[in-house]
């Protein structure tokens, strides 16, 4: 459904630090600082761009605003969660775990944000 996704950063060797390790852990490759200086990863057909914003003002994060993140397993959320705390993100609502979702799913989550307060979520479908 979507060809890339883009998320405003106020410092992007900070952002890459991050996102080099929270990708990491799922497979992606490290990120690429592109000559306008946006940070890029692609992965399994998709991509993901941080950069400043185009109109020179600070970047904020969304209310409301979440951004999944597939796993292939509970322990790959868990490694995710983990490899986001210890570089610069923070944990976001409750402790990673296993969540009753909607029409009978079992999935297994984690949320963090990112060093610019954006919200990522770890996702592993369990059942359903």
């Amino acid at each position: 459904m979507f060809s890339h996704v883009t998320l405003g950063s106020n410092d992007i060797a900070a952002s890459k630090r991050f996102y080099d390790a929270i990708l990491g852990v799922l497979g992606a490759p490290e990120g690429v600082i592109d000559e306008r200086g946006r940070l890029i990863y692609m992965h399994v057909g998709g991509r993901l761009v941080i950069t400043r914003p185009v109109d020179g003002k600070a970047a904020a994060c969304g209310n409301g605003h979440t951004l999944g993140f597939l796993a292939s397993t509970p322990a790959a959320v868990d490694a995710w969660h983990a490899a986001g705390v210890a570089n610069g993100g923070t944990t976001a609502e409750d402790p990673p775990g296993v969540r009753n979702a909607t029409e009978g799913r079992v999935v297994y989550l984690a949320y963090l944000r990112d060093p610019d307060g954006n919200k990522l979520c770890g996702f592993h479908k369990i059942s359903g």
